[in-house]
């Protein structure tokens, strides 16, 4: 395979890892693959992103800003498949009624939704649509449609590169904590700043710093509670991340 066919199937398999979207080709034959997909999950986020911002642009002129906002949300869950949003539920229940590394790591396997996760999740989503709303009715939510999500996708890269994955016998987020190197996190810190920068100049650059420092607070809190990272707390990574964005593109307004 040459090297244009490589790097097509490593942004497939992060399409295919990361969405709900139909992918052409083989599947996910194995964890290197999503190791190594890494390197393009900024890039899976901008096309989500995209996505959200083609819904906007058609729907804008028919429908309020806030119902609108509550769509785009809706919309973003249902492309991904609500995946991050169950990783931040089980994250707030495990981190919020355990008092044991092994009592939060129990909770978070449950697939129950406690009172910590209900509660994150409402908040999480009242705040990305209240934020998003603001955008809409300033004109100014196009470009931050894509960063948003293309700098929540980049926080789970740092995140398993410096931590290890706190479970004995693996799982989901295990893929991305064993395989993927400073290749892929070089590459992806890039493309993130990139489409921060590139689509929301200065103010992208501040979204981007703003959710490092989150992914820096958030693996400190992983280290101590659980000595490392799972997949749902990338998958809560993901969704604060967003939320980060969201609020630095408003008030930076």
């Amino acid at each position: 395979m040459n090297a244009v066919g490589r790097v097509m199937k490593r942004l497939l398999h992060a399409v295919a890892f990361l969405t709900r979207l139909p992918v052409p080709g083989p599947p996910i034959a194995g964890a290197a693959d999503v190791g190594r997909a890494a390197i393009f999950f900024p890039v899976v986020g901008a096309l989500l992103g995209s996505l959200l911002a083609g819904a906007a642009r058609a729907l804008a002129p028919r429908v309020p800003p806030l119902a609108l906002a509550v769509l785009l949300v809706l919309l973003l869950a249902a492309l991904t498949g609500a995946l991050h949003l169950d990783g931040l539920a089980d994250t707030a229940d495990g981190f919020g009624g355990g008092r044991t590394r092994e009592d939060v790591l129990r909770i978070m396997r449950d697939h129950a939704i406690g009172a910590y996760g209900a509660t994150a999740l409402a908040l999480v989503l009242l705040l990305d649509a209240a934020l998003l709303a603001a955008l809409l009715e300033r004109g100014r939510a196009a470009p931050w449609l894509a960063v948003a999500p293309a700098l929540g996708r980049w926080v789970p890269v740092p995140l398993s590169r410096f931590l290890p994955y706190a479970r004995a016998g693996g799982g989901l987020g295990a893929s991305v904590t064993e395989h993927g190197g400073a290749v892929e996190l070089a590459g992806a810190t890039a493309l993130a700043l990139a489409a921060a920068v590139g689509l929301a100049g200065a103010a992208g650059l501040l979204a981007f710093a703003a959710v490092a420092l989150l992914a820096l607070a958030l693996g400190a809190l992983c280290r101590r509670r659980i000595g490392g990272v799972t997949g749902d707390t990338l998958g809560a990574g993901v969704e604060l991340a967003q939320a980060v964005v969201l609020l630095v593109a408003v008030a930076a307004g």
